[in-house]
């Protein structure tokens, strides 16, 4: 009899310590399921802005300040000499009163489209040795310096303006800066294999000049 009575207070015993467990147990579980669930989320996160950059590089890569007046239009060398037309439509608009060129190789076709397109030769400054888009910036500057220019409207393609604009801008933060891109082949559907290149490589050189030069693409 004493031995039945002893394994029932064995027995209940036992319960007690098993239901004593039980809010601490139901406690792992729950932030089990929270890390679960925030290690998900942040996985998910950089998949969904990868996609929507994939997508949708219009809206991460292209800044327009919108209508400005400067004391000088920058144009940067490359693309399809849809920059220097850009820049004559600028010009003609009383954007500003004078057009830097800024790049080797094309500088001097440039500024024949310039001139051609209503830009007197007179108003044309050409900066013809910087070959990527710091030392546009870094030559242009010099001058801007040099010409007591305190403003300037950068002006290049609108996959290219997002990295331009954040190279002015840091080599010369006592200047004031304005994009003013050009939008020849914004559609998708107008993009062609060499130039779907050229935007998505944009995603590489943004990090690339941030890590490498300190250059922010994003404030």
């Amino acid at each position: 009899m004493t031995a039945r009575f002893a394994s029932v207070g064995l027995s209940v015993a036992a319960d007690c310590k098993a239901v004593k467990k039980l809010p601490f147990c139901a406690a792992v579980i729950r932030m089990l399921k929270f890390f679960i669930k925030t290690a998900l989320a942040l996985f998910a996160l950089p998949v969904l802005l990868a996609a929507a950059a994939f997508f949708f590089p219009q809206q991460f890569l292209c800044v327009d300040s919108g209508k400005a007046s400067a004391d000088a239009i920058v144009v940067l060398g490359g693309g399809s000499h849809e920059r220097p037309l850009r820049a004559a439509e600028l010009f003609k608009q009383r954007a500003a009163p004078r057009v830097i060129v800024s790049g080797a190789g094309d500088d001097e076709t440039s500024r024949q489209i310039l001139i051609s397109n209503g830009v007197p030769s007179g108003a044309i400054q050409i900066e013809s040795k910087s070959q990527t888009t710091r030392e546009n910036a870094q030559f242009t500057v010099r001058l801007l310096r040099a010409e007591k220019i305190h403003s300037a409207i950068i002006v290049t393609s609108w996959y290219h303006s997002r990295r331009a604009l954040a190279c002015f801008e840091h080599y010369a933060p006592e200047m004031k800066f304005y994009s003013r891109p050009s939008y020849f082949d914004f559609a998708r559907k107008d993009w062609t294999r060499n130039l779907a290149k050229r935007i998505y490589l944009e995603y590489a050189k943004l990090p690339d000049y941030w890590i490498r030069y300190g250059v922010r693409p994003f404030d």
